[in-house]
């Protein structure tokens, strides 16, 4: 039987909402489901929350707000804070991207997330409604 996990995108307003809310969607009250995109991917792969058949959906709604909420300032700001505590190989590579987001260039945080939900699970999982 499909599961289907639904994203509050009214409550998504930067990425450590977003963490809390996809743990609450799918693993309850103050449920947890990583806390940044490496770990996010991985539980997308079942068995941190997700069924291990990959028989689920995810609705994502008010997509837009969160597409607001996780544009390119958050994203700046959010690979600013990466570059921060990066290994030194990866740094350059982060502030770059911090630049071309501040700029309002590149992929948003928004875009990533959905790109990795679509990358880890089946055709058809995720709803943007």
């Amino acid at each position: 039987m499909t599961v289907t996990y639904v994203i509050e995108g009214s409550r998504v307003t930067g990425p450590e909402s977003f963490w809390t809310v996809i743990g609450e969607a799918l693993n309850g009250p103050g449920g947890y489901f990583g806390r940044n995109l490496d770990a996010f991917a991985d539980c997308l792969s079942g068995g941190m929350g997700t069924p291990d058949d990959n028989d689920y959906v995810i609705e994502w709604r008010d997509h837009a707000l969160s597409a607001r909420a996780l544009g390119h300032e958050e994203t700046a700001r959010y690979l600013d804070r990466l570059a921060g505590r990066a290994d030194e190989s990866n740094r350059s590579r982060l502030r770059e991207e911090s630049a071309q987001a501040a700029l309002g260039l590149g992929p948003t945080l928004f875009d990533r997330l959905v790109e990795i939900i679509r990358d880890r699970t089946r055709p058809g999982t995720l709803h943007l409604l």
